[in-house]
């Protein structure tokens, strides 16, 4: 079609067909030891034949104190790995290329908590809703090298690359925002220190991989809440990375409530994408933008414009994990997805990730085609 979001791009080592990539979604189809299961599979294998330029993984944790929901993969341990190798082997058979999302979740755990487990935080915080426990600097390090022996497991699988997941309000936010870090510490206190936590992940992940590995994070460069990282910090830190290992940058939001939202109404909305163009300017690696594109125009015009290299998507890949295919094939209608948040509602049951409103429209087709 000659737009410059099917030209093909380099992350590290690993060449991109094109500037898509379908962003990290919990689809809750692991088991409960984490496990990759046949409905696991079968969820990857459509999007492996979607010709999406990257597929990130559904977030997996790296130590079983870091589960954030249920139906989350793990990678944790070895015996995970095979399972894990049966979902880069879907996608790759598709064609397509895919990356593991690996996370922490701190204190921001529901699945622990309601199994009654106190979850680890970066600082104890007095007036905190729920329970929680600081971690000790012995605590910290342990989870470093869990994030290391996860990283190097998802090589193991098959995986073409590895992201990071520092956006959200998981254990990397928390580290990055002064209003969960209260710590005094190396790890904590003025913004230098409380990068070091994931600039050392960093540091260690890239020594683990060597240089020829593709490593890239989900960053959230500034929190939604007062009191949180506003965006010139956020912006340093993602130079920062870079400077220490990083191959590129998906930009999102760290923690709080107020994030801008895509209606039917405004669909040519992007929500970070002052963000992702100010981490541009100070970066020479590939950023990516995510959050509301849901048109071609949309999506080329961003790229065109040099505020971002990649275009992430989530849920209309839930809709249409074939939306690519149809936007390459001429028909470039906006993607059907409208943002209503329904595919939250089967997830946060335990439900294998599927598209309410897809759903209700087929189960319509088809009561029509009886009567």
């Amino acid at each position: 079609m000659g737009l410059k979001l099917f030209e093909p791009i380099k992350i590290g080592r690993v060449e991109l067909p094109n500037r898509i990539m379908r962003s990290a979604t919990w689809d809750a189809t692991a088991d409960v030891s984490g496990a990759v299961t046949d409905k696991s599979v079968e969820m990857y294998s459509v999007l492996g034949k979607g010709e999406i330029g990257l597929i990130v993984s559904g977030y997996m944790f790296v130590s079983p104190h870091g589960q954030a929901n249920p139906g989350q993969y793990g990678i944790y341990h070895d015996d995970l790995i095979p399972g894990l190798k049966r979902m880069t082997d879907a996608v790759h058979a598709g064609g397509s290329k895919i990356a593991v999302q690996i996370v922490h979740s701190g204190f921001n755990s529901s699945y622990l908590r309601n199994r009654r487990i106190i979850p680890l935080a970066v600082s104890y915080l007095p007036n905190f809703r729920y329970l929680h426990t600081q971690m000790t600097e012995e605590i910290i390090e342990s989870i470093i090298d869990d994030f290391v022996a996860g990283v190097v497991r998802g090589r193991e699988a098959g995986f073409d690359a590895v992201q990071l997941h520092g956006a959200h309000g998981y254990l990397i936010s928390q580290f990055l925002t002064p209003i969960f870090n209260k710590r005094t510490d190396k790890w904590g206190g003025n913004s230098e220190n409380r990068r070091q936590f994931p600039l050392e992940v960093i540091r260690r992940v890239r020594n683990a991989l060597g240089d020829d590995f593709p490593l890239f994070i989900k960053l959230g460069v500034r929190d939604y809440m007062e009191g949180g990282i506003p965006l010139e910090e956020g912006v340093e830190t993602a130079r920062q990375m870079v400077e220490n290992g990083l191959d590129a940058i998906e930009v999102s939001v760290g923690i709080g409530t107020g994030v801008p939202t895509t209606s039917p109404e405004d669909p040519e909305k992007a929500y970070f994408r002052e963000e992702a163009a100010a981490v541009k300017k100070v970066v020479g690696v590939p950023v990516a933008e995510v959050g509301g594109i849901r048109t071609i125009s949309l999506a080329n015009e961003i790229i065109q414009s040099g505020d971002a290299d990649i275009i992430s998507i989530s849920r209309p890949f839930i809709r249409e994990p074939d939306l690519l295919v149809r936007w390459k094939s001429g028909d470039t209608a906006p993607a059907k997805c409208i943002s209503c948040n329904r595919c939250f509602e089967p997830v946060s049951k335990g439900q294998p990730l599927y598209c309410v409103q897809e759903a209700r429209a087929k189960r319509g087709a088809s009561e029509a085609e009886v009567q």
